[in-house]
Order: C-alpha cells, then structure tokens, then sequence
C-alpha cells in the first residue's frame, strides 16, 4: 500500500483521503459528517491496539469540539485511514424501519447497526435495546415512533448524542436518563426524538457501561468501546 510514512516511522498510511478527513482548506467549517469520520478512524484505531484508552478519550474529546478541517486534521495523521462503511452489512440508509414483535425474545441493535432515518417500535411484552456506541449515523436526527407495552426500552449512548422524550405519553411507566459525561460545548452529532406511547416497563437512556480498562482507571465511559 503506498502511502506516507507515519511520525513514529513504524507505520506506513495512505494519504488522507475522505474516510478520514475531507480533502479540503483546511480553513473550512468542520460538520457533523466530518466529525464522525474522524471518530470512526479513531475508534477502529483504538481495536486495533494503535491508541491507548487515555489517547483515545484526548482525540474523541478534540474531535467533537473541531470547529475547522485544520483542527480535525492531526487527530488522524498518524492512523490508517478505513472506510467510512467498513464492516457494515448492508450500508444502506433506509427511510424507515419497523420492528413488530409479540410476547417473543429480546429485541437488540448494536455494534457497526445503520440508523435509519426513522424507527418505529410496535412491541408487545418484548424488551428492546438500541445500543449507539458503534452505530453509523449518517444524519443528526432520528425519530422513533413508539407503540410499546411492558418491558424496558433502552438506548445507550456516546457523546454527542441527545435523548428528547418529551413528546412520549407515559403510562404507568417512567424515564431513567442518565447522561453520557461529555464537553458541554461539544456538538450534537445525532438528537434521539422519541415520540408516541409506552405503558409499563421503563425507558432507560444511558452511556455504554465501562470497559475493564476504564475501570481499572476509574474514568467515566466518555468514548466508544473500541471495535473487538
């Protein structure tokens, strides 16, 4: 693979091209997409053993609060850049997405899951989990229709990511929001809208439980867990 040399000298990189950062001035506004790129080599850097845990929250935290291209840049400079897509089945963004279930198993996204641009929830008795941590969000909004009985509904966060559950009727059920530690001036990259009806069981939103390694150094789970 052609490529530059990286600044330790050990590992050879291709060029900066459009998984990592946009081939642009680097005086141009950094967006969302371009934030989520970043993140993305960040974190399949991080499984790959290349970034510790501390350099892994120290980038994440400087990505999401980039203003510009030039401040993304260096975050990536010294890692192989992946595809944007890489290890997603069917990457395709669908419009809608309807889970309908009655009294049967667990419903559960998570690892490298495409979130569509709207989920609707018809379950009956089944708990359900939406787990972001590694998700592949392509826009900065997701409304979830909710017609939901008995059971928990769960969705763990990353930073960047908002819960809105104020347009959900609530019967004989509550909300238990635990927010994700983050930078308050870092930017929203996707706002959860939930919307509808649940009666029984809980919803909970909350952050990825903490690695052995986050643990061990009694840090809050501020970043994605890295990809196995």
């Amino acid at each position: 693979m052609s490529g530059e040399i990286s600044p330790s000298g050990k590992h050879p990189r291709p060029a900066p091209d459009s998984a990592a950062t946009p081939a642009a001035s680097p005086d141009l506004r950094a967006s969302h997409a371009d934030r989520d790129r970043v993140v993305d080599v960040l974190r399949v850097a991080a499984g790959d053993g290349l970034l510790t845990v501390e350099e892994l929250d120290e980038r994440l935290e400087a990505a999401l609060s980039a203003r510009t291209l030039s401040e993304l840049a260096p975050l990536t400079a010294d890692l192989p850049s992946v595809p944007a897509t890489a290890g997603v089945a069917g990457t395709e963004v669908k419009d809608v997405v309807r889970i309908e279930q009655v009294h049967s198993g667990p419903v559960e996204r998570s690892g490298r899951w495409v979130v569509p641009r709207r989920l609707e929830l018809a379950v009956t008795f089944c708990a359900v989990t939406l787990d972001f941590t590694e998700a592949v969000i392509t826009q900065d909004t997701l409304r979830i229709d909710v017609a939901m009985t008995g059971k928990n509904l769960t969705l763990i966060t990353r930073p960047g990511i908002v819960v809105d559950t104020d347009g959900l009727n609530m019967l004989h059920s509550r909300v238990k929001y635990r927010r994700t530690p983050q930078n308050p001036e870092a930017p929203v990259t996707l706002r959860v809208e939930l919307v509808g009806q649940k009666t029984f069981g809980r919803v909970v939103v909350r952050p990825a439980r903490r690695t052995f390694a986050q643990w061990l150094l009694r840090k809050p789970p501020t970043s994605p867990r890295p990809l196995p």
